[in-house]
C-alpha cells in the first residue's frame, strides 16, 4: 500500500508539472480570450454508488455578480469549503455568485446516474456553467473504485492515468470548457493526430487517413476526440464525436457540424442552415446538396471583400440564437439591399434563387398588403401576381390552358411559354412573357402590370402605392 501511494505521488508530481507548464502558456493569454470574462476550473469527479460526486473549483473570476446554472440532474447542490473564502460568493438561493474581490469559488453537487455507470454512455451538461463566462482552461480528475474497469473520455487531452490497489484514477487538462464525459467498459488505444485532435480506436488508423486529418480544418483550437467503434451513442458531444468508420468525409461533417451547433443557438433551424454556416467558416463545402448549392450561389453574389465581411459577421454571432431572418439581415447590411434568401429557402425543400427585395411597404388601394413583396431580378421590378390581383378585386386560378384572371368586365388568359395572351377572347402576341415563374410563385413585371391592368404606381422613400386608374 505504501508503494502504491508513493507511486501515485510521483505520478501526480509529473502530471502537475505538465499542467503547470500548459497553464502558464494559457494564463499569459487569459485577458485576451473571447467572452465577457474568462475563468479557469478544476473539476474532481468520483463515481460511487451509482452517482457522480463532483467538486468544481472555479478560479480567476471577475469581481462582478455572476448568474450560475446548476446541471438539471444535480442534487445536494452547495458550496465546498476548500478554503476559508471558497464559499463567501455563493448567494443564499444558490443562483448566483455575489460581487466580490475574491476570485475563487468551490461548488459541490451529485449527479445520480439512472441504472448506474453504463458502457457507451455520453453524459452531457453535467457541470455548472456561468452566464457570460468562458472556461479558458479546464482540469478534470476522475476516480472510481478499482473494481470498475473501463476508460473515461472527456474531450480534453489525457494527462495520465493509473490503476492502484483501491482506485482507478485519470487526469485530463487543456484549454476550453468541458460539458460532457464518456465512459466505456473496454479500453481503446489513443492516437494523437495533432495537438488538437486524438482518435480512440482499437486499431491504429490508416497512415494516409492520419495524414489527411492533420490538415482537417476545425472551428476551434480546443482539443477534440473522435471515438471509433460500434454501439456508439446517437447524440454527438461538443468535444467528443462518435463514428462507426474512420473516414475523412464522415469525420469532417460530424466534427464541424457539431462544433457549429455548440457555438450557435440553432434550435429549430433546418439542418442546411448549420451546414451553410459551417461551409463559410471552414472555407469548404459541408453537408447536403441544398447547402452546397446555396453556398455556391452566395459565393457568386459576394465580392471578395463582402465575403470576408460575411464570415466576420458569422463569427460575431457565436453564442447567440441564429435564425434565417437574422442571416438575411446580415446579407441586407452587406449588400445594401434587402434580401430574404434564407427565409425563402426555409419555406421550400428545393433551392430558392437569390433575389433582392424592394424593402418598401406596399399599399394596394390605400391598404397595407404584407403579402405583396416586390422583388428585383436582372433589372426588372416584379410583383407577386396572385396576392396583388386579388387585392385589386380580380379572381385568379391556374387552369389546363394557362393562368386565368378576371373581374366583372375583364378576362385574361396567360398560357406560359407560347408568346401570347388572351384578353376578352382576343389574342395578343408578345415579344416577352408577361408572367415570370420563380420558385412556384408567378410574378408580373411592372410595365406589364401597368399596361394590362391599368394601375397607377406611386413610389416614395418608404412605400409603394398601387391604385386602379
Amino acid at each position: 500500500m505504501k508503494y502504491a501511494i508513493s507511486f501515485l505521488g510521483i505520478l501526480l508530481l509529473v502530471i502537475c508539472g505538465t499542467l503547470f507548464l500548459q497553464y502558464q502558456v494559457f494564463s499569459d493569454k487569459l485577458d485576451t480570450e473571447e467572452g465577457d470574462f474568462t475563468y479557469t476550473q478544476e473539476i474532481e469527479i468520483t463515481y460511487r454508488s451509482g452517482s457522480l460526486d463532483i467538486r468544481q473549483h472555479i478560479h480567476n473570476l471577475t469581481d462582478q455578480s455572476i448568474d450560475l446554472s446548476w446541471p438539471n440532474l444535480a442534487i445536494s447542490t452547495d458550496c465546498f469549503l476548500e478554503t476559508e473564502t471558497s464559499c463567501e460568493r455563493l448567494s443564499e438561493d444558490k443562483t448566483k455568485l455575489k460581487a466580490s474581490t475574491n476570485r475563487n469559488v468551490s461548488l459541490s453537487y451529485i449527479i445520480p446516474l439512472e441504472g448506474g455507470l453504463q458502457s457507451n454512455r455520453l453524459l452531457k451538461d453535467i457541470f455548472v456553467t456561468l452566464k457570460n463566462g468562458d472556461a479558458g482552461y479546464s482540469t478534470v480528475h476522475i476516480s472510481t473504485d478499482s473494481e470498475v474497469k473501463g476508460q473515461w473520455i472527456t474531450g480534453l487531452p489525457l494527462i495520465g492515468n493509473q490503476s492502484l490497489s483501491m482506485v482507478n484514477y485519470s487526469m485530463f487538462g487543456g484549454t476550453g470548457d468541458i460539458s460532457e464525459i464518456y465512459w466505456q467498459s473496454g479500453v481503446m488505444g489513443i492516437h494523437e493526430v495533432t495537438d488538437h485532435l486524438s482518435i480512440y480506436s482499437h486499431k491504429r488508423p490508416d497512415e494516409n487517413l492520419l495524414k489527411k486529418l492533420k490538415n482537417l480544418t476545425t472551428l476551434s483550437e480546443d482539443h477534440i476526440v473522435v471515438v471509433q467503434g460500434k454501439n456508439n451513442p446517437v447524440q454527438q458531444g461538443n468535444r467528443i464525436f462518435f463514428t462507426d468508420e474512420l473516414s475523412i468525409a464522415s469525420m469532417k461533417d460530424k466534427v464541424i457540424l457539431s462544433q457549429v451547433k455548440a457555438s450557435y443557438g440553432l434550435e429549430g433551424a433546418p439542418q442546411w442552415l448549420s451546414e451553410v454556416i459551417a461551409s463559410f467558416l471552414t472555407g469548404s463545402p459541408v453537408g447536403s446538396n441544398k447547402s452546397i448549392e446555396m453556398v455556391k450561389t452566395l459565393n457568386s453574389e459576394l465580392s471578395d471583400t463582402q465575403k470576408l465581411n460575411w464570415v466576420e459577421k458569422l463569427n460575431d454571432l457565436k453564442r447567440t440564437d441564429v435564425t434565417s431572418e437574422k442571416l438575411d439581415d446580415l446579407l441586407t447590411e452587406i449588400f445594401g439591399q434587402p434580401t430574404e434568401y434564407f427565409a425563402m429557402n426555409e419555406k421550400t425543400d428545393r433551392i430558392h434563387p437569390f433575389l433582392f427585395n424592394d424593402g418598401r411597404k406596399v399599399y394596394v388601394e390605400s391598404e397595407l398588403r404584407e403579402n405583396v413583396k416586390v422583388i428585383l431580378e436582372d433589372g426588372q421590378v416584379l410583383y407577386p401576381l396572385e396576392p396583388l390581383l386579388k387585392s385589386l378585386g380580380y379572381q385568379t386560378n391556374l387552369g389546363e390552358n394557362g393562368y386565368y384572371v378576371q373581374n366583372e368586365t375583364q378576362k385574361f388568359r396567360f398560357p406560359q411559354g407560347y408568346g401570347f395572351y388572351v384578353y376578352n377572347n382576343q389574342r395578343y402576341n408578345t415579344i416577352s412573357e408577361p408572367l415570370t415563374l420563380i420558385a412556384d410563385t408567378l410574378y408580373m413585371e411592372e410595365t406589364w402590370l401597368q399596361k394590362l391592368f391599368s394601375v397607377d404606381i406611386q413610389k416614395n422613400e418608404d412605400s409603394i402605392t398601387i391604385k386602379q386608374q
